[in-house]
């Protein structure tokens, strides 16, 4: 086909649609309607005479000849945005976009500092974010996100960053407004912070052999910096790490009533691919790695 019959916004479409296998989600990527992407779709295979979808009952499917078009288009698009990012990068200052879980934003800022006075000609882009980005449609370039175990994610490579062990962590004024902590079993007469569910705190107890539907009460969070903050405010006792805290249990702002700790899930670095990116990203992973090495052993 001829250069200048190329129907781009069709393979465009497509392409998004092809590797979602959804309309709806190619629209929201591409901030069009679905009826849109139903129509480039629908125009290209007229204009091709093939099929590239088969429609079925609210979902949709590649066909051979889609799933060939849809192989060849994403290595294609993926090319161009790389040869765009690495002319981006060779601006005097360079933006980096660095997904992140809010949670693990907070506690790092100061590190995240230091990193800006080590490379003033990198500007990072902290997005926070519970999720893990689509890196094809997306600008960040990585991303840091927490898993209870060694996960993967389909389509993306992780570099290990640390392990979170945590323990309860609780305000000196907020046990001075209830009975003293004497033993574990105490912790019942206090409100139980809970982050996403009420397992942490069945894990914790367990080998105390204590077990109670006190521990199934207590209100429920949906992501550690919260609860930290409701810990400081004096809310109740909830989960920390030690590595994370530190400020806090030096100023006296929080305490760790009792040493019994238990392996939470860990940090990691997760791009597209390593191999293929911008020097601003390959600047930032040389220097953030050990810098993680040297925040956990610290």
């Amino acid at each position: 086909m001829k250069r200048n019959l190329i129907p781009w916004a069709a393979l465009r479409s497509f392409e998004a649609a092809g590797r979602h296998e959804s309309f709806t989600e190619a629209a929201q990527e591409l901030f069009v309607s679905q009826a849109a992407i139903s129509r480039q779709v629908r125009d290209l295979e007229a204009q091709l005479g093939k099929k590239l979808f088969r429609r079925e009952h609210r979902q949709v499917r590649l066909t051979a000849e889609g799933s060939h078009l849809l192989a060849t288009l994403t290595q294609s698009f993926d090319a161009i945005g790389n040869c765009l990012n690495e002319i981006n990068d060779t601006t005097p200052s360079s933006v980096l976009t660095i997904s992140i879980e809010p949670s693990f934003a907070s506690c790092l800022l100061t590190i995240f500092k230091e990193f800006k006075d080590a490379h003033p000609e990198i500007d990072l882009n902290l997005e926070a974010d519970h999720r893990l980005i689509d890196f094809r449609s997306h600008d960040a370039q990585l991303a840091i996100r927490f898993s209870p175990s060694d996960q993967t994610w389909d389509g993306t490579q992780s570099k290990h960053l640390l392990d979170v062990e945590v323990t309860p962590a609780i305000s000196p004024k907020y046990i001075k407004a209830n009975m003293p902590l004497k033993s574990p079993r105490d912790l019942l007469h206090y409100t139980l912070l809970h982050e996403d569910n009420r397992d942490d705190w069945k894990k914790w107890f367990a080998p105390h052999k204590i077990n109670s539907g006190e521990i199934e009460r207590g209100p429920i969070y949906d992501n550690a910096a919260l609860i930290l903050q409701a810990i400081i405010d004096g809310h109740g006792a909830g989960f920390c790490d030690r590595k994370f805290i530190r400020e806090d249990l030096s100023s006296g702002r929080l305490i760790i009533p009792f040493e019994s700790s238990f392996y939470q899930g860990s940090y990691w670095l997760v791009a597209r691919d390593f191999a293929n990116l911008p020097e601003s990203a390959t600047s930032f992973i040389n220097w953030f790695l050990p810098r993680m090495k040297r925040f956990s052993q610290d």
